[in-house]
């Protein structure tokens, strides 16, 4: 679809923002229920495993119906797609804010996750084909403000208004995004050409619904379920692995598979796919991490944790604006380079957190790691679809968005199950120093501590527990820069689009 000029500046703006309302609105609700968990877990009556399936059945259920955008969009219509979405995923959302029960509530949390699953690559999708091609790096800057912000800022808008009004506020903030957004949907998106010939494959689609929704609850119950000492997450990998492979040898066999193998040729768009997913990782991951250190071990309220949390956004926002008009004149993979050195840069800085560590600190961090993931996400969205077929464009951004779910799952499970683990290792190494012998421990707390009062050991023993904690959210800290420094090399697999160009012309 290529309407360039017949659109006006003005279509193009409404277009923009109708979709961009549709973004913020989903992209917002991959954190901002997070920070209400506890609240409506003592509304409820729930159990903390109990109350895990609100953020669990969103995820899955996300992340098995994305993979179906190419296809519905195809059958149907992406305009007609966007409007079911977005009137489903406010309806869900008012539904999730009225819950009375447990049941009610994991339920409507299902149906967000099936309606908001298309929105985000959709809306990528319009995007892309209502600017010129020279206009991307622009259009993707404005793209990437609603799906980096989403997750930043959600926390600390969950807080507030968990904090002023109460959790169910984190469901109808979605009412007026999702108001404003079908009217413009409505009045400016215009439609796609229909494939009404395209057969749905339903073999290939259970395969893939199977291996996802088993790899994420595997992934979201890993933790909570003592890995692989349970009989369910052992289940679980089994069928994953198997459905996934399955799924694979099954799109190089069939005649109309799910997904078309085709599409993994274009070698910027499997490079981009690879890095989305370290960004997935490193994103989420360090949002998830840093609330529990700050309110935990640091003692900040909810309130100001999000505060803190909050110029994250505006490093990202300054970085995405930069970029916006950088991107038509500098090659993106040297946008990139920079957008990564950051972000190992920040991580580094957070390797040298105390638990005395100023909010200056945590804000000057913050600022620079959301500059980085700036430079990364725009570029990188750029050259990952610069040399994509136009008529794959709907099937490509529901694979990145896909990925980058995965790889923030992944993220998530792995930092999570590193830090229990290197907090029992450290408790260990600790304590083997809390003993008698150790003349210069004895002369700092007094020696009848450490023999005769266990009042003075529970203490000694609360100092070290902080301590070990601390180090080890040091040390995923760390190996969150080892990934971010690993990716680097990835540059060289991608090409240009003036390369591409150039080669073409040539």
């Amino acid at each position: 679809m290529n309407q360039d000029t017949e659109k006006t500046a003005v279509q193009r703006l409404f277009i923009t923002i109708s979709v961009m309302l549709a973004t913020v609105m989903q992209a917002l609700d991959t954190t901002i229920a997070n920070v209400a968990l506890p609240h409506m877990q003592g509304s409820m009556g729930a159990s903390q495993d109990q109350i895990s399936w609100v953020l669990t059945s969103y995820i899955v259920a996300s992340a098995i119906f994305m993979p179906m955008t190419g296809f519905l969009t195809a059958r149907f219509g992406r305009r007609k797609l966007l409007i079911v979405s977005v009137a489903g995923f406010t309806l869900a959302s008012m539904m999730c804010g009225a819950a009375q029960s447990l049941t009610q509530m994991v339920a409507f949390r299902l149906l967000q996750g099936v309606f908001g699953a298309s929105l985000v690559p959709l809306a990528q999708a319009v995007l892309l084909d209502t600017y010129p091609k020279e206009k991307h790096g622009s259009a993707m800057a404005t793209f990437g403000i609603g799906v980096m912000l989403g997750p930043i800022l959600g926390p600390s808008l969950g807080g507030i208004l968990t904090e002023h009004y109460n959790w169910r506020w984190v469901f109808y903030i979605n009412v007026p995004f999702g108001i404003l957004a079908l009217i413009g949907l409505f009045r400016f998106v215009p439609e796609t050409i229909l494939e009404k010939g395209r057969r749905f494959d339903l073999l290939g689609f259970s395969f893939l619904a199977l291996g996802i929704g088993a790899l994420q609850m595997m992934l979201d119950r890993g933790q909570s379920q003592d890995w692989f000492s349970s009989s369910e997450i052992i289940i679980e990998t089994i069928m994953a692995v198997l459905a996934l492979y399955l799924f694979i040898t099954h799109i190089f066999t069939a005649k109309n598979p799910f997904i078309e193998p085709a599409l993994f040729k274009d070698r910027n768009l499997s490079a981009g796919l690879v890095f989305i997913f370290v960004v997935g990782v490193v994103l989420l991951a360090s949002m998830a991490l840093l609330p529990p250190f700050m309110q935990n071990l640091m003692g900040y309220p909810v309130i100001n944790t999000g505060y803190l949390l909050a110029p994250r956004g505006f490093g990202t926002m300054a970085a995405m604006m930069i970029v916006g008009r950088l991107s038509s004149r500098v090659d993106a993979r040297y946008l990139i380079f920079i957008g990564l050195l950051c972000i190992a840069c920040s991580l580094w800085e957070m390797t040298k957190f105390t638990v005395d560590s100023s909010g200056y600190d945590l804000i000057r961090t913050g600022i620079i790691q959301g500059f980085g993931f700036g430079f990364v996400f725009v570029p990188l969205t750029t050259v990952t679809f610069a040399t994509l077929a136009p008529h794959y464009r709907t099937e490509g951004t529901s694979m990145y968005s896909l990925i980058r779910s995965i790889g923030s799952s992944i993220g998530i499970s792995i930092v999570t199950t590193f830090l229990a683990q290197s907090a029992q290792k450290n408790h260990a190494v600790f304590s083997e120093l809390i003993n008698p012998n150790n003349h210069a421990l004895a002369q700092a707390v007094g020696k009848g501590i450490l023999t005769e009062s266990s009042y003075g050991l529970s203490i000694l023993d609360g100092v070290v527990t902080t301590q070990a904690t601390t180090l080890a959210y040091l040390q995923d800290f760390r190996f969150m820069m080892f990934i971010t420094l690993a990716a680097i090399p990835l540059l060289l697999l991608m090409s240009s689009p003036k390369q591409r160009t150039q080669t073409a012309s040539a």
